[in-house]
């Protein structure tokens, strides 16, 4: 018995050249998006004396390696690149831990005042950083955390964005299943950990890249704390490159560089969580 032929879906020109001028604008704001980082590398090759020829340079040059030596010589990059690591690394862990908490007492425990407690948790979104700025130095000064990489970290573990996240991500999880592990013996810790918390993982991954971004790319909360220059962060150490005479671009544009590595490499490697975790929302089953 001979199949029938099967027709092919014809697809409308005008919907076929609608996709293709699609990909096209896409296409084209992925390059003027690389534009920048392209001329930050071709940049960092070059002297600051050159960057002002006409016209500029559009090929890589030859002072690299003068240029990360002159890094390293002037804010002792390397330790600086640890610094920033090593307080983005804890302020992550400890703020993604503590959004994970209270996500998941918003979301699955009934008590009194629960919604007064989320509109608190909403309404304090809508304060800006700047007022918040001149009575968390008194408190730091207080207690004595100025120049302390603690008075950095702990104020602003907290954070109303990653609760709310993360209790979008509880709210859909199947209540019988914690009655089960109740059931079975198992505690409220060791049920958020190991029960809980493995099936959000797309939120954890985009919350995260998102506190690891703010916290590395944070500057006026550091520049406050931070007087000691073997404690500064990556965008204070940056900074002091600029003085009221002179700029050096060269080693501004590799040093930016060199930061925003590391920023791309966690990316890559919880990009497929973030999307799912931004997208967790908006799809309902």
């Amino acid at each position: 018995m001979t199949a029938l032929p099967q027709n092919p879906v014809r697809v409308h020109p005008a919907l076929r050249a609608g996709r293709l001028f699609v990909r096209l604008l896409l296409a084209a704001g992925a390059v003027v998006s690389l534009v920048p980082f392209l001329w930050m590398a071709i940049a960092s090759t070059h002297s600051t004396s050159e960057l002002f020829h006409s016209p500029p340079p559009l090929l890589p040059g030859g002072r690299l390696l003068d240029n990360l030596v002159r890094l390293q010589d002037t804010i002792g990059f390397g330790r600086v690149l640890l610094n920033s690591a090593g307080v983005a690394v804890v302020h992550t862990v400890l703020s993604t831990l503590i959004s994970a908490m209270c996500g998941y007492g918003l979301a699955k425990f009934r008590f009194r005042g629960r919604g007064l407690l989320l509109g608190a948790v909403l309404a304090t979104m809508m304060i800006p950083f700047q007022v918040l700025l001149v009575p968390l130095f008194q408190m730091m000064a207080s207690v004595g955390w100025i120049d302390s990489y603690q008075a950095v970290i702990l104020p602003f573990l907290v954070n109303s964005f990653g609760i709310l996240l993360m209790r979008q991500g509880f709210v859909d999880f199947p209540d019988e299943l914690l009655e089960s592990a109740r059931i079975d013996g198992s505690g409220e810790v060791r049920t958020f950990y190991q029960v809980v918390l493995p099936c959000v993982r797309p939120q954890l991954g985009a919350l995260v890249i998102f506190t690891f971004m703010a916290q590395w790319n944070s500057f006026i909360w550091p520049l406050l704390m931070l007087n000691s220059e073997e404690k500064y962060t990556v965008p204070v150490a940056l900074n002091t490159l600029t003085g009221l005479t002179h700029v050096d671009y060269s080693g501004l544009m590799l040093g930016s560089l060199l930061a925003t590595l590391p920023l791309m490499l966690l990316f890559l490697l919880f990009q497929r969580q973030f999307v799912a975790g931004l997208l967790g929302g908006a799809v309902k089953g």
